[in-house]
C-alpha cells in the first residue's frame, strides 16, 4: 500500500532541512494547520497528513480493529516517517489528541524524534479525583456519543463552537463544523470513543525528550491545571500558557503558536526562525 496516498501526505520545503511533522486532532485534517505553515516554508521541510478516516485519506484503508485505540493512530505517524524515509530529529508538532498519539509513538519509535510541541494536550479527559481533574465525568462522555448517534449534526453545531472558544472568528467554528461533517459518522464515533475514553497519563512519563507543551487559558476541554499536570509528567518540557480562549490556537491565534515555535525551536537548535 502508497502510504503518501493512504494518509494523503503534503511536503513543503527542502527535504535536507529540520523536519517539522504536524499531526491534526480529532475531527480536524491537515488544513487547520495552513496558518502555520508558511512561517516556516524558508527555514523547515514540513510534512503534513491526514490520519486514516480524516481529511482526504484513503479511507478504503481503515480498519476499525487497528483504530479502535490511539496505538493505531500513533503507527499512521510512524509509516508516514517510514514512507519518507525520516529516520531522526523529528520535531513533531501535535494538537490535542494528537499529542497523546505522538507520545505513543515516540515510546515506539524513541530514535525518531528530536522534541515535540504539543498544542492542548489532554492524556486523559475524565475525572479521576483527588489527584486528576480532566474536566468530564464519564456520564458527560457518553451523553455525548449518545448525541453523535441520535443526532450527528446536533452534536457538530455543539461541539464546533466549544472547540473554537468564545470571541473567536466565527469562520473558524465554521471550518471545524466543515470538517466534522465531512468525515464519516461511523469512523467519527470510533475515533470520539479512542480519544476521550483514553488514558495515557502513565505513557506522558515515559518520554525524555524536550517538549514545549502550549496550553490555552481558557479551553473547555483542556485545562491549565491539564497542561501542568502533562509539564510535570514530561521530564524535560516547557509549560507556555497562551492567552486564548478555545481549543485551537493555530486557527485563532495562529501569530502566537508561531511565536512560541520561533523561540522554541531557536533555543532547542531545531532550526528557529532567522
Amino acid at each position: 500500500m502508497n502510504i503518501l496516498q493512504r494518509n494523503n501526505v503534503k511536503t513543503l520545503g527542502n527535504p535536507t532541512a529540520p523536519v517539522l511533522l504536524y499531526a491534526h486532532g480529532f475531527g480536524c485534517d491537515q488544513t487547520m494547520w495552513s496558518s502555520i505553515t508558511p512561517a516556516f516554508e524558508q527555514s523547515h521541510f514540513q510534512v503534513l497528513f491526514d490520519y486514516v478516516g480524516s481529511g482526504k485519506s484513503d479511507i478504503s484503508a481503515y480498519s476499525f480493529t487497528r483504530y479502535a485505540e490511539l496505538q493505531g493512530y500513533a503507527q499512521d505517524i510512524i509509516d508516514v516517517c517510514d514512507a519518507l524515509e525520516l529516520t531522526e530529529n523529528v520535531v513533531l508538532v501535535a494538537h490535542s489528541v494528537s499529542c497523546s498519539i505522538g507520545i505513543l509513538a515516540a515510546i515506539a519509535r524513541p530514535e525518531l524524534f528530536s522534541n515535540m510541541i504539543l498544542l492542548g494536550p489532554s492524556p486523559c479527559f475524565l475525572n479521576d479525583p483527588p489527584h486528576y481533574f480532566g474536566g468530564f465525568e464519564y456520564s458527560d462522555l457518553h451523553d455525548l456519543l449518545e448525541l453523535m448517534d441520535q443526532n450527528y449534526l446536533g452534536w457538530v453545531s455543539y461541539l464546533a463552537p466549544v472547540v473554537a472558544g468564545t470571541g473567536n472568528d466565527e469562520s473558524i467554528s465554521g471550518r471545524l463544523s466543515d470538517s466534522f461533517c465531512s468525515t464519516d459518522p461511523v469512523v467519527m464515533k470510533q475515533f470520539a470513543r479512542a480519544t476521550f475514553f483514553a488514558d495515557n497519563r502513565a505513557d506522558f512519563a515515559k518520554v525524555s525528550l524536550p517538549c514545549l507543551v502550549l496550553q490555552h487559558q481558557h479551553d473547555v476541554l483542556a485545562s491549565v491545571k491539564v497542561g501542568e499536570f502533562v509539564h510535570r509528567q514530561l521530564k524535560n518540557s516547557k509549560l507556555e500558557i497562551l492567552n486564548v480562549a478555545g481549543h485551537v490556537a493555530h486557527m485563532s491565534h495562529p501569530y502566537l503558536v508561531i511565536q512560541a515555535m520561533f523561540h522554541y525551536l531557536a533555543i532547542q537548535g531545531g532550526g528557529g526562525y532567522h
